[in-house]
């Protein structure tokens, strides 16, 4: 979406920024602790779109003001990607079928992509109850503030 030509906020983990009011969001997040492969693990944060490190990131890319989505961040860039963009980054660093199911998901266009990410997301608070789901002791050194 938006690069940036600044040093990155990160150390070279890429971050999938959330809702953190959102149930459908957090729940999202524990889906990708549970299925990502452990060498995966070290490549990837995860912080709220409310906290401090989000905020540093709207800061960083102001296009993000206006924008209600998940965000992934790649410091090695820097630049984000959101709405469907993000979420098919989610999927690839899944690997496996979610990284097939990702790359399916590429050759649709993004116009028709980001209609079908903005029916759920007008959703979600329907879709899942409110959540604030404590990371395990083992993942909370992987949440931003």
């Amino acid at each position: 979406m938006t690069n940036a030509t600044d040093a990155p906020l990160s150390d070279t983990r890429s971050v999938l920024l959330y809702d953190g009011d959102c149930g459908f969001c957090a729940g999202s997040v524990q889906f990708m602790l549970r299925h990502e492969p452990s060498a995966a693990r070290a490549h990837l944060a995860f912080a709220p779109l409310q906290g401090a490190f989000g905020t540093m990131v709207r800061e960083r890319f102001p296009a993000l003001a206006a924008v209600d989505s998940v965000v992934w961040y790649d410091p090695s860039v820097p630049a984000v990607r959101v709405r469907s963009a993000a979420a098919l980054a989610a999927m690839a660093h899944l690997g496996g079928v979610w990284a097939a199911v990702a790359t399916l998901g590429r050759l649709v266009p993004r116009v028709l992509r980001d209609a079908i990410y903005d029916q759920i997301a007008r959703r979600r608070f329907d879709i899942a109850a409110p959540a604030c789901p404590l990371p395990s002791f083992e993942h909370r050194a992987r949440f931003l503030p």
